[in-house]
Protein backbone atom coordinates (compact mmCIF):
# COMPACT_ATOMS: atom_id res chain seq x y z
CA UNK A 1 0.00 0.00 0.00
CA UNK A 2 1.14 3.09 -1.22
CA UNK A 3 2.13 5.70 1.69
CA UNK A 4 1.60 9.16 0.96
CA UNK A 5 4.76 11.53 2.63
CA UNK A 6 3.40 13.85 5.66
CA UNK A 7 2.89 17.69 5.29
CA UNK A 8 5.33 19.97 6.53
CA UNK A 9 5.21 22.13 8.67
CA UNK A 10 6.96 25.67 7.08
CA UNK A 11 8.37 27.70 9.56
CA UNK A 12 8.91 31.32 8.82
CA UNK A 13 10.85 33.35 11.01
CA UNK A 14 13.49 36.31 11.29
CA UNK A 15 13.64 39.56 12.88
CA UNK A 16 10.86 42.05 13.61
CA UNK A 17 10.38 44.17 10.08
CA UNK A 18 12.40 42.25 8.08
CA UNK A 19 9.36 41.32 5.77
CA UNK A 20 7.77 37.40 7.12
CA UNK A 21 3.93 38.32 6.24
CA UNK A 22 4.79 39.02 2.91
CA UNK A 23 6.61 35.75 2.63
CA UNK A 24 4.38 33.59 4.45
CA UNK A 25 1.17 34.87 2.40
CA UNK A 26 3.09 34.82 -1.28
CA UNK A 27 4.13 30.78 0.18
CA UNK A 28 0.68 30.51 1.45
CA UNK A 29 -0.73 31.37 -2.51
CA UNK A 30 2.21 29.18 -3.99
CA UNK A 31 1.59 25.80 -2.24
CA UNK A 32 -1.05 23.81 -4.04
CA UNK A 33 -2.13 21.96 -0.94
CA UNK A 34 -3.59 24.91 0.38
CA UNK A 35 -2.00 26.23 3.76
CA UNK A 36 -3.16 28.22 6.75
CA UNK A 37 -1.33 30.64 8.94
CA UNK A 38 -0.16 30.05 12.22
CA UNK A 39 1.29 33.55 14.22
CA UNK A 40 4.00 33.07 16.82
CA UNK A 41 4.27 36.44 17.75
CA UNK A 42 3.63 36.96 21.81
CA UNK A 43 2.35 40.22 21.07
CA UNK A 44 -0.26 39.44 18.23
CA UNK A 45 -2.50 37.04 21.04
CA UNK A 46 -3.75 40.36 22.56
CA UNK A 47 -6.94 41.62 21.72
CA UNK A 48 -7.04 45.35 21.18
CA UNK A 49 -3.16 45.72 20.26
CA UNK A 50 -3.76 46.24 16.58
CA UNK A 51 -1.37 48.61 15.37
CA UNK A 52 1.41 48.27 17.62
CA UNK A 53 2.05 44.72 16.73
CA UNK A 54 2.10 45.25 13.06
CA UNK A 55 -1.00 42.29 12.52
CA UNK A 56 -1.89 41.41 9.38
CA UNK A 57 -4.16 43.79 7.79
CA UNK A 58 -7.82 42.41 7.23
CA UNK A 59 -7.45 41.78 3.98
CA UNK A 60 -4.67 39.50 4.37
CA UNK A 61 -6.25 37.67 7.59
CA UNK A 62 -9.26 37.25 4.80
CA UNK A 63 -7.22 35.84 2.04
CA UNK A 64 -5.54 32.52 4.33
CA UNK A 65 -6.92 31.46 7.73
CA UNK A 66 -4.60 33.14 10.46
CA UNK A 67 -4.99 31.31 13.68
CA UNK A 68 -3.31 32.76 17.30
CA UNK A 69 -4.06 36.18 16.66
CA UNK A 70 -6.41 37.73 18.93
CA UNK A 71 -6.82 35.18 21.31
CA UNK A 72 -6.96 36.47 25.07
CA UNK A 73 -7.64 39.76 26.27
CA UNK A 74 -4.54 42.24 27.25
CA UNK A 75 -5.87 41.53 31.20
CA UNK A 76 -5.61 38.07 30.98
CA UNK A 77 -2.50 36.14 32.53
CA UNK A 78 -1.01 34.32 28.77
CA UNK A 79 2.45 32.71 28.71
CA UNK A 80 4.81 30.25 26.36
CA UNK A 81 3.25 27.05 27.45
CA UNK A 82 -0.60 28.48 26.97
CA UNK A 83 0.45 29.21 23.36
CA UNK A 84 2.03 25.99 22.97
CA UNK A 85 -0.85 23.91 23.99
CA UNK A 86 -3.40 25.76 21.50
CA UNK A 87 -0.27 25.72 18.89
CA UNK A 88 0.63 21.78 19.03
CA UNK A 89 -3.09 20.35 18.10
CA UNK A 90 -3.69 23.09 15.42
CA UNK A 91 -1.11 22.09 13.75
CA UNK A 92 -2.33 18.51 13.51
CA UNK A 93 -5.60 19.46 12.47
CA UNK A 94 -4.36 21.88 10.29
CA UNK A 95 -2.48 18.69 8.39
CA UNK A 96 -5.35 16.52 9.54
CA UNK A 97 -7.24 18.45 7.20
CA UNK A 98 -4.80 18.44 3.85
CA UNK A 99 -3.45 21.75 4.07
CA UNK A 100 -0.02 23.35 5.03
CA UNK A 101 0.65 24.93 8.37
CA UNK A 102 2.95 28.06 7.77
CA UNK A 103 4.07 28.90 11.49
CA UNK A 104 5.10 32.58 10.70
CA UNK A 105 6.72 35.15 13.77
CA UNK A 106 9.90 36.26 15.34
CA UNK A 107 9.38 35.48 18.92
CA UNK A 108 12.28 32.65 18.94
CA UNK A 109 10.69 31.58 22.67
CA UNK A 110 7.43 30.16 21.14
CA UNK A 111 9.21 28.59 18.52
CA UNK A 112 11.54 26.88 20.79
CA UNK A 113 8.88 25.99 22.97
CA UNK A 114 6.81 24.32 20.33
CA UNK A 115 9.41 22.91 17.58
CA UNK A 116 12.32 22.16 20.27
CA UNK A 117 15.82 22.73 20.13
CA UNK A 118 17.74 21.75 23.16
CA UNK A 119 17.32 19.56 25.64
CA UNK A 120 17.15 21.25 29.36
CA UNK A 121 20.45 22.50 30.62
CA UNK A 122 22.65 19.89 33.01
CA UNK A 123 23.90 21.22 36.25
CA UNK A 124 21.89 24.21 36.87
CA UNK A 125 19.81 23.15 39.92
CA UNK A 126 17.35 26.26 41.59
CA UNK A 127 19.80 28.13 44.14
CA UNK A 128 17.06 29.63 46.56
CA UNK A 129 19.76 31.82 48.08
CA UNK A 130 21.10 33.55 44.96
CA UNK A 131 17.63 33.81 43.85
CA UNK A 132 16.95 35.33 46.86
CA UNK A 133 19.94 38.36 46.35
CA UNK A 134 19.23 38.54 42.58
CA UNK A 135 15.74 39.87 43.54
CA UNK A 136 16.96 41.99 46.13
CA UNK A 137 19.24 43.87 43.75
CA UNK A 138 15.98 44.00 41.57
CA UNK A 139 14.12 45.60 43.74
CA UNK A 140 17.09 47.99 44.74
CA UNK A 141 18.65 48.86 40.95
CA UNK A 142 15.86 48.18 38.68
CA UNK A 143 15.05 45.09 36.58
CA UNK A 144 16.55 46.41 33.30
CA UNK A 145 19.92 47.02 35.50
CA UNK A 146 19.79 43.08 36.07
CA UNK A 147 18.88 42.25 32.08
CA UNK A 148 21.51 44.08 31.09
CA UNK A 149 23.77 42.20 33.59
CA UNK A 150 22.74 38.93 31.74
CA UNK A 151 23.10 40.31 28.29
CA UNK A 152 26.46 40.97 28.82
CA UNK A 153 27.37 37.39 30.39
CA UNK A 154 24.78 35.53 28.14
CA UNK A 155 23.67 37.57 24.90
CA UNK A 156 21.94 34.14 23.54
CA UNK A 157 19.83 33.93 26.89
CA UNK A 158 18.88 37.68 27.29
CA UNK A 159 18.16 37.89 23.00
CA UNK A 160 14.79 34.79 24.22
CA UNK A 161 14.12 36.85 27.60
CA UNK A 162 12.41 40.54 27.49
CA UNK A 163 13.83 42.88 29.45
CA UNK A 164 10.66 43.20 31.65
CA UNK A 165 10.41 39.22 32.31
CA UNK A 166 11.57 39.45 36.04
CA UNK A 167 11.71 35.43 36.44
CA UNK A 168 13.70 34.57 33.71
CA UNK A 169 15.77 37.24 33.83
CA UNK A 170 17.01 36.21 37.40
CA UNK A 171 16.47 32.44 36.10
CA UNK A 172 19.73 33.51 33.95
CA UNK A 173 21.58 35.09 36.12
CA UNK A 174 20.85 32.51 39.04
CA UNK A 175 22.35 29.69 36.42
CA UNK A 176 25.38 31.60 35.55
CA UNK A 177 26.54 32.68 38.80
CA UNK A 178 26.01 29.26 40.27
CA UNK A 179 27.85 27.31 37.52
CA UNK A 180 30.16 29.73 36.12
CA UNK A 181 28.49 29.37 32.52
CA UNK A 182 26.11 31.01 30.28
CA UNK A 183 22.77 29.26 30.39
CA UNK A 184 22.65 28.96 26.64
CA UNK A 185 25.35 27.33 26.92
CA UNK A 186 25.01 24.58 29.01
CA UNK A 187 21.95 24.20 27.37
CA UNK A 188 24.10 23.49 24.00
CA UNK A 189 25.89 21.12 25.81
CA UNK A 190 22.78 18.70 26.88
CA UNK A 191 22.00 18.32 23.08
CA UNK A 192 20.04 18.71 20.57
CA UNK A 193 16.14 17.84 20.59
CA UNK A 194 14.00 16.55 18.27
CA UNK A 195 11.19 18.83 17.34
CA UNK A 196 8.22 18.23 19.44
CA UNK A 197 6.01 18.59 16.38
CA UNK A 198 5.52 15.27 13.69
CA UNK A 199 8.64 16.00 11.31
CA UNK A 200 9.08 17.18 8.25
CA UNK A 201 9.61 20.90 9.90
CA UNK A 202 11.49 22.99 7.60
CA UNK A 203 13.03 26.22 9.20
CA UNK A 204 13.52 29.30 7.11
CA UNK A 205 14.67 32.66 8.19
CA UNK A 206 14.76 35.89 6.91
CA UNK A 207 17.33 38.39 7.16
CA UNK A 208 18.29 41.73 5.67
CA UNK A 209 21.60 44.19 5.88
CA UNK A 210 21.58 45.94 9.13
CA UNK A 211 20.92 49.82 7.94
CA UNK A 212 18.44 48.28 5.80
CA UNK A 213 16.42 46.59 8.55
CA UNK A 214 16.93 49.93 10.59
CA UNK A 215 15.09 51.86 7.80
CA UNK A 216 12.46 49.38 7.78
CA UNK A 217 11.80 49.78 10.79
CA UNK A 218 12.26 53.82 11.43
CA UNK A 219 9.49 53.99 8.50
CA UNK A 220 7.45 51.46 10.35
CA UNK A 221 7.04 53.39 13.44
CA UNK A 222 6.35 56.24 10.95
CA UNK A 223 3.31 54.43 9.53
CA UNK A 224 2.35 53.19 12.88
CA UNK A 225 2.00 56.56 14.34
CA UNK A 226 0.28 57.46 11.14
CA UNK A 227 -2.26 55.11 11.66
CA UNK A 228 -3.30 56.01 14.71
CA UNK A 229 -1.30 54.56 17.52
CA UNK A 230 -1.19 57.26 19.83
CA UNK A 231 -5.22 56.70 19.64
CA UNK A 232 -4.62 53.01 20.33
CA UNK A 233 -3.17 53.16 23.30
CA UNK A 234 -5.09 56.23 24.56
CA UNK A 235 -8.21 54.32 24.06
CA UNK A 236 -6.64 51.29 25.72
CA UNK A 237 -5.32 53.46 28.83
CA UNK A 238 -8.98 54.71 28.90
CA UNK A 239 -10.60 51.64 29.04
CA UNK A 240 -9.05 50.79 32.17
CA UNK A 241 -5.71 48.80 31.03
CA UNK A 242 -3.06 49.64 33.72
CA UNK A 243 0.43 50.84 31.97
CA UNK A 244 2.56 48.09 33.53
CA UNK A 245 0.42 45.56 32.38
CA UNK A 246 3.09 42.79 30.49
CA UNK A 247 1.35 43.56 27.18
CA UNK A 248 1.50 47.13 28.01
CA UNK A 249 5.27 47.03 28.09
CA UNK A 250 5.84 45.90 24.74
CA UNK A 251 8.02 48.17 22.42
CA UNK A 252 5.59 51.02 21.04
CA UNK A 253 3.01 50.75 23.76
CA UNK A 254 4.97 51.29 26.57
CA UNK A 255 6.83 54.66 24.44
CA UNK A 256 3.78 56.05 23.64
CA UNK A 257 2.33 55.59 27.12
CA UNK A 258 5.36 57.64 28.15
CA UNK A 259 4.09 60.33 26.10
CA UNK A 260 0.61 60.36 27.10
CA UNK A 261 1.62 60.64 30.43
CA UNK A 262 3.75 63.72 29.89
CA UNK A 263 6.80 62.09 30.62
CA UNK A 264 8.02 62.00 26.26
CA UNK A 265 7.29 64.23 23.64
CA UNK A 266 5.86 62.51 20.32
CA UNK A 267 9.41 62.86 18.63
CA UNK A 268 11.48 61.27 21.77
CA UNK A 269 8.98 58.89 22.05
CA UNK A 270 9.24 57.79 18.53
CA UNK A 271 12.98 57.58 18.52
CA UNK A 272 12.76 55.55 21.36
CA UNK A 273 10.10 52.98 19.26
CA UNK A 274 12.78 52.47 16.46
CA UNK A 275 16.04 52.59 19.02
CA UNK A 276 14.22 50.02 20.85
CA UNK A 277 12.79 48.17 18.13
CA UNK A 278 16.23 48.00 16.69
CA UNK A 279 17.52 46.37 19.49
CA UNK A 280 14.67 43.37 19.84
CA UNK A 281 15.72 43.07 16.52
CA UNK A 282 19.32 42.10 17.38
CA UNK A 283 18.10 40.35 20.04
CA UNK A 284 15.96 38.16 17.83
CA UNK A 285 18.77 37.41 15.11
CA UNK A 286 21.55 36.88 18.09
CA UNK A 287 18.87 34.16 19.20
CA UNK A 288 17.79 32.74 16.19
CA UNK A 289 21.70 32.57 14.40
CA UNK A 290 22.16 30.00 17.02
CA UNK A 291 19.53 27.68 15.24
CA UNK A 292 21.63 25.78 12.90
CA UNK A 293 17.97 24.07 11.53
CA UNK A 294 16.98 27.63 10.33
CA UNK A 295 17.77 28.43 6.15
CA UNK A 296 18.91 31.64 5.95
CA UNK A 297 17.10 33.75 2.42
CA UNK A 298 18.27 37.54 1.90
CA UNK A 299 14.77 39.54 2.37
CA UNK A 300 13.55 41.71 -0.33
CA UNK A 301 15.68 40.48 -3.09
CA UNK A 302 13.76 38.41 -5.23
CA UNK A 303 11.10 36.90 -3.61
CA UNK A 304 9.58 34.76 -5.96
CA UNK A 305 12.85 32.68 -5.70
CA UNK A 306 12.40 32.45 -1.98
CA UNK A 307 9.06 31.11 -2.57
CA UNK A 308 9.88 29.01 -5.21
CA UNK A 309 12.79 27.26 -2.87
CA UNK A 310 10.14 27.32 -0.18
CA UNK A 311 7.56 25.42 -1.98
CA UNK A 312 9.74 23.07 -3.62
CA UNK A 313 11.29 21.87 -0.35
CA UNK A 314 7.45 21.70 0.67
CA UNK A 315 6.89 19.08 -2.19
CA UNK A 316 4.88 21.56 -3.96
CA UNK A 317 5.54 23.77 -7.13
CA UNK A 318 4.79 26.84 -7.68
Amino acid sequence: MLTLPALPVIVITGPTAVGKTELALSVAAALPTGAEIVSADSMQVYRGLDIGTAKPTPAERAAFPHHLIDIVDPVEPFNVADWVALARPLLEDIRGRGRVPIVSGGTPLYLEALLGRFALAAGAGPDPETRARLGRLADRYGLAHLWGQLAAVDPVAAARIHPADRKRTVRGLEVYLGTGRPLSQLERRAGLEKPRVPEPVLFFGLWRPREELAGRIEARVRTMLDAGLVEEVRGLLAGGLPADLPAMQGVGYKEVADYLGGRLNLEEAASLIARNTRRLAKRQMTWLRADPRIRWLRGGINIPASVELITTSAGGKT
